[in-house]
């Protein structure tokens, strides 16, 4: 691909979300008035000193990161590189990969029955497929800049956004074979409901989402508020929470009938999780620095303080703890999701992406810019 046509295509989309970001951060939300939810907030400190367990230094700027935990293993993704990190001993191994024009958009998905890795590269327009038992790598041609990724394990198949294609790619893990499906306009983020196999695609640029019907490949489209850029779903609940990133709102959808209603968030919402266990949803606020926390069973809301600049997030549903990565004031908030009470841990510099292995409570979170990962143990909860 030319590169300049693919800066050009790129650029358009962060223009899209970061002009939002920025104009959104001059002026109050507006309101929507389909909003079910009524807020309450909280900031609750805890202002006891914690501090991560390690720092992993890659020595490269980095994209995303996803932990093992059946093999106790994490997969760091950074510009035209992956690396292996040991649970255990933090020792990594690089996985090289060769592809030219690779740019810092890259997502990671694990399928954890056949341990499988699989990493989107827009530059490249092609999918990584990575073996977890032997670490060899396969390279699938995909076009259309993939970016979000998503895997259903039951069926072992894999759901690539493609941002410029318009579409949605449908891999066959056992075969690495390819269908292509219509999207919306510039698909980003997918989701998976593993019970009912429906598969969920944000369009940031129509405002809907597509769902996919996991047995027959057949779509249908839900509407959305404006830009839905990331989205989560709650298998218990058969919901469906999207993020509308340019009117400060989260979309919910049931899953039985695609029926939707809205809560409130704050400024810019740009990430979300779910703990199933407690049927609350935590949103990441990137301009607005806090989180908002949604009752699934209400719609009701909460507002939960945090650094500058949120933009990832995770949670343990084990020990009901949820970390945030802080992107502009280089920190991760913990959140003690029975009570809201949260402290504080430092890490490296520029946080983009966080992810937690639920069995051993590590918390792993990805620093762009000075190429490390922190590990924090996850073994307490803010205020006690």
């Amino acid at each position: 691909m030319n590169p300049c046509l693919h800066c050009s295509r790129r650029l358009a989309f962060v223009f899209v979300l970061l002009c939002g970001a920025i104009w959104l951060s001059l002026g109050a939300l507006p309101a929507r008035a389909q909003t079910t939810s009524a807020s309450a907030s909280s900031t609750k400190t805890d202002t006891a000193p914690a501090s991560p367990i390690a720092a992993i230094n890659l020595k490269m700027p980095l994209a995303d990161v996803v932990a093992n935990v059946a093999a106790n293993k994490v997969y760091v993704v950074g510009y035209q590189h992956v690396d292996v990190v040991d649970g255990t001993t933090n020792a990594s191994i690089p996985i090289m990969v060769k592809s030219k024009w690779t740019d810092f958009n890259t997502k990671t998905a694990l399928n954890s029955v056949t341990n499988k890795i699989y990493v989107t590269n827009e530059g490249s327009n092609s999918v990584l497929v990575i073996d977890g038992a032997t670490n060899a790598a396969t390279i699938i041609k995909n076009e259309g800049e993939p970016y979000g990724v998503a895997i259903n394990a039951k069926t072992n198949r894999i759901y690539v956004a493609n941002v410029t294609g318009n579409n949605v790619s449908v891999m066959d893990g056992a075969t690495n074979a390819v269908t292509t499906l219509a999207a919306g306009r510039m698909p980003n983020a997918v989701s998976v409901n593993t019970v009912t196999n429906k598969i969920y695609v944000t369009n940031t640029a129509s405002n809907n989402v597509t769902v996919i019907d996991g047995a027959t490949n057949a779509t249908s489209t839900v509407a959305t508020g404006k830009t839905p850029t990331a989205l989560a779903v709650n298998s218990v609940t058969n919901k469906i929470y999207v993020c509308n990133s340019l009117d400060g709102s989260v979309t919910v959808i049931n899953g039985a009938d695609n029926t939707t209603s809205t809560a409130a968030t704050g400024g810019y919402p740009l990430a979300v999780a779910v703990n199933e266990a407690t049927n609350k949803i935590y949103v990441v606020n990137y301009n607005s620095n806090n989180v908002t926390v949604i009752d699934g069973a209400s719609n009701h809301t909460a507002t939960v303080e945090a650094g500058s600049g949120p933009m990832a997030i995770a949670v343990n549903s084990a020990s009901n703890n949820i970390y945030v990565a802080n992107n502009l004031s280089n920190n991760t908030t913990v959140i003690n999701g029975a009570t809201n009470a949260t402290s504080t841990i430092a890490v490296g510099t520029d946080p983009v992406a966080i992810s937690l292995n639920q069995v051993s409570g590590k918390v792993y979170v990805a620093n762009a810019h000075d190429g490390t990962v922190t590990v924090i143990s996850g073994a307490a909860s803010p205020g006690k």
